[in-house]
This record gives C-alpha cells, structure tokens and sequence, in this order.
C-alpha cells in the first residue's frame, strides 16, 4: 500500500534504534535500512532518487563528489551525530541543503565514557581482565598490575565545551585538579574551577592525565604527536573520546611501549574501524569500539533530535540545530 500523499520521502542510511524507526515510518515516507550496512556513495544517491531528505551516520562521507551525485530532489541532511567532519559543509552551502546536527543530548553519556577509560587507564583494567579471561591469573600479590591513584593529579582538557565540563565535573568528585585549554576562557559555573591556559603547551605540561574534547580540524590533526608527548609529564596518561585524526598513532604507540607514558584509554580512531593494528598488542592502551554515545537513552534522543530538525524543515521552520 502506498503511504499517504503529502508525507516527506526520507533515506535512513543505518539501522536506529527501534523507537526512532517506528517514529519516522509513522510521520514520513521512510525508507529504512535493516541490513544496517553503509552504502558507497553511488548506491545512496540511487536511494535517494524521489527522495526529499537524508538522515544519515557519521559512517557516510558525504564529501564534495558525494554530494553532487545526490538528486536534486534532496533538501536536507539531518546527520545522527554531533560531529560533522564526515560532511563537506561548504559543498552542502553551495548546492543548498540545509544541514543540521544533534548537539547536547550525548554530553553525559559521552563523558562518562571519558571518565571510564580515564579509571580503566589509570588501574590497569584492561590488562586485569585480559589476565582473568586468559586463564593466567594466579592469586593476589603485593606488587600485582599497581596502577596510578587519582587523587591529587592534575587533569588537562583540551577543548571545554559541554563535554569537557561535564568531564571536568566528575574528575572533580575523584580529587582531581582540572586544568584546561579552550579558544576561550570560561566563568562562572562554566569554568567548574578549573584553571585556564592560553595554549595547548602550556596544559601539557600540568597534565598527568590528558583528556582530549576539540573537534577534528586541519589546526587539530595529529595534535597529539612526539613533540606534545614530551612535553607532558613522564608517565602521563592520554585520553581520547573526541576523533581519531587528533592522535598521531606513531607516536602514542611508541611512547606507550617505551613507557614514556603510563597509558592510554582510546575509544575513538583515525580510520576506524580499520584501527591501527599495533594497537591490539600494547597492553597499556585501554580500547573501547567508540562507544561514547551508546546508552539506549543517548541513541533515541539523537534520533528524535534529528527528525525534529526535519520536522521543523518540512513545517516550514528554522530548524532547531542548522547547521548550514
């Protein structure tokens, strides 16, 4: 049966959570994806043909080529994501789409991953369950896989957005001193007391643990390089819950078997999810598969959120998160 007449054609590029689904079946003519695999930029354009709107993943580039093969039909592009490096966004300008995002609804959940992978680094967590799981755990002793108390360390956060203070809020209940680099200082209940550096040099080297909250730019990529890593203190520890291209994996994989740094806790990579291979055999990295926005709550927000973007389009209104 056809869907009735009047009803926006929209593609939904991967599989959303159950609830999403049921919501754009029921207020658009949706086409979904159950085989939940992201299609090469010729077959989303095929889809897209008749199509009005595009909810896409941060697994789909939609670069320069992408976009000019869409048909015109194509309005918008809500993207199911905060992030929005995998859209050429002056290319959308210039062939008019309207381009929204999904912005504050992964903050808590986001860092809370943050906060694990920092504890997870800190205490060794992956190599203790790598030893239970391994069948090589042998009893309790003294000196067994002694991690690092936080305590009293010095937390340095590069970029303090939503996500950096709501980091910065938890580090604080563990003892944690937070020190931070933004383009901006914070004040009043924004700066949660942190302490304000004017360049991300100056942060290293206060840094026991690094925790990494700038969005993937040309000035950002491969922040995290030799030379930054000698400037943090021997033994620091890195963490990255913002984009893979902001490390350079070189350089942290040699400064992790070297011992210059105690570890690292990494839930996002460059190219994934073809990460590094070196990576599976460092056992001071402690490795999550980018899990920073998956909690069932986190997920259907950021699908309400993106079809109240297009719902907003189609009704003839700004939407509420444009980004272009």
């Amino acid at each position: 049966m056809s869907p009735p007449r009047g009803k926006p054609r929209l593609i939904v590029t991967r599989k959303l959570p159950q609830a999403v689904e049921d919501r754009a079946v029921r207020d658009y003519d949706a086409r979904l994806n159950p085989e939940d695999v992201s299609p090469p930029a010729e077959t989303l354009a095929a889809w897209a043909e008749g199509a009005d709107a595009l909810l896409v993943c941060s697994s789909e580039r939609l670069d320069r080529a992408a976009l000019s093969l869409l048909p015109s039909s194509v309005r918008m592009v809500a993207t199911f994501s905060v992030g929005l490096d995998h859209i050429d966004l002056e290319a959308a300008r210039d062939r008019g789409l309207v381009v929204s995002n999904t912005p504050d609804v992964l903050t808590d959940a986001t860092a809370d991953i943050a906060m694990l992978l920092i504890l997870g680094a800190a205490r060794r967590a992956s190599e203790g369950e790598r030893m239970i799981r391994a069948g090589e755990w042998t009893g309790w002793y003294p000196t067994q896989l002694l991690g690092m108390h936080l305590d009293g360390k010095r937390l340095g956060i590069v970029g303090m957005g939503r996500i950096g203070q709501a980091v910065a809020r938890r580090a604080r209940a563990f003892g944690m001193a937070i020190h931070y680099h933004n383009r901006r200082p914070l004040t009043g209940d924004e700066a949660v007391g942190a302490v304000y550096h004017d360049s991300v040099d100056s942060l290293l080297g206060v840094s026991d643990v690094l925790s990494l909250h700038c969005p993937a730019t040309p000035e950002t990529r491969h922040l995290i390089n030799q030379r930054s890593i000698e400037r943090l203190p021997p033994r620091a520890i890195v963490v990255n819950t913002a984009r893979g291209a902001v490390v350079d994996d070189d350089a942290l994989i040699a400064a992790l078997n070297s011992g210059r740094l105690r570890a690292a806790g990494l839930d996002v990579f460059e190219n994934e999810p073809n990460l590094d291979p070196r990576y599976r055999d460092v056992p001071n990295a402690f490795l999550l598969p980018h899990l920073g926005s998956a909690t069932v709550e986190t997920r259907n927000a950021m699908g309400f959120k993106a079809l109240d973007n297009l719902d907003a389009f189609f009704a003839g209104k700004a939407p509420p998160d444009r980004v272009v």
